[in-house]
């Protein structure tokens, strides 16, 4: 399934560019048991449900004509929201410094859920500075890791 949907990733891409925006992230997942494909895209102007509506209707286009997904699905488009979750390297890296909300799946310095400040991205790790302390977390064991602001 998603292979077919990686294959169109380019095409995806382009066409959300092609409308001025830039695409952040793709997924295809099962929750309260439907399959969703869901777009998260950005604008240095941030994103408007009109925004969204223009992207979903290009969207559904091409997967009308391409039909990469044979099972019943729902198209979500939306923006990264201010909490954005960071699903990729590159994600973390531009949040260095910034202050993010970390899950585990094992405890790390005997908590699984923390907030502190992305300090580095390494290799196989990142590093979050929580307080004075620096953990190392492997992305091994990273659950999911977002920007956390204060509102």
């Amino acid at each position: 399934m998603m292979a077919k949907l990686n294959d169109l990733e380019g095409l995806f891409t382009q066409e959300i560019e092609a409308l001025g925006y830039r695409l952040y992230h793709m997924e295809y997942v099962h929750e309260s048991g439907m399959n969703i494909l869901r777009f998260y895209i950005d604008h240095d102007n941030g994103i408007s449900l009109e925004d969204c509506e223009k992207v979903s209707r290009r969207l559904s286009d091409i997967l009308d004509e391409k039909d990469p997904i044979a099972e019943d699905y729902n198209l979500e488009v939306s923006s990264p929201g201010i909490f954005r979750i960071l699903f990729t390297r590159a994600h973390m890296q531009q949040a260095l410094g910034e202050k993010v909300m970390v899950k585990t799946k094992k405890p790390v310095a005997g908590a699984k859920k923390f907030v502190g400040v992305l300090k580095e991205v390494r290799d196989h790790e990142v590093v979050i500075l929580k307080e004075k302390n620096e953990l190392e977390i492997t992305f091994e064991n990273l659950k999911s890791i977002n920007i956390e602001v204060d509102l």
